[in-house]
């Protein structure tokens, strides 16, 4: 029942994950070929930040009014400007591997987030999204 099923059973894992110092380029490359929409950003494990296909996305809005059509990729200008640590999420809610479903579909609903990272003792071990979520309540009925 998902009053009581830890979020471990519906959490992704293994963790597509970046360290703050990656390229953005990395990032978008990551996002493109895992078909994902949240990277946690970590450190020796532990989560430090969170970055997002939408903000990537919106990175790429700014290069609709760049007028030098000759460069091949606009995109990455912007990417080679900025670096992930400028653009993640800092200061992430993360939830551990005991916390139940319902108490992440809580947070999830109040904070308006779509993802959080897993932690335990710590250190990343999944991510829990919408999806996982959706997927999860599907599955009951």
């Amino acid at each position: 029942m998902i009053r009581k099923a830890p979020v471990s059973l519906i959490m992704t894992e293994p963790v597509i994950t970046l360290k703050k110092t990656d390229s953005l380029k990395k990032a978008e490359s990551l996002f493109k070929k895992h078909h994902i929409r949240h990277i946690p950003i970590v450190s020796s494990g532990a989560v430090i930040g969170m970055l997002s296909y939408t903000d990537m996305l919106r990175l790429s809005f700014v290069n609709i009014f760049n007028e030098n059509e000759e460069e091949d990729d606009p995109d990455v200008s912007v990417y080679n400007m900025l670096t992930i640590q400028q653009v993640m999420t800092q200061n992430i809610v993360t939830v551990t591997t005991s916390n139940s479903i319902k108490e992440v579909a809580e947070i999830l609903a109040s904070r308006e987030f779509h993802a959080l990272p897993v932690v335990k003792y710590n250190k990343l071990v999944g991510i829990v999204t919408t999806t996982d979520l959706i997927k999860y309540l599907i599955n009951q009925f």
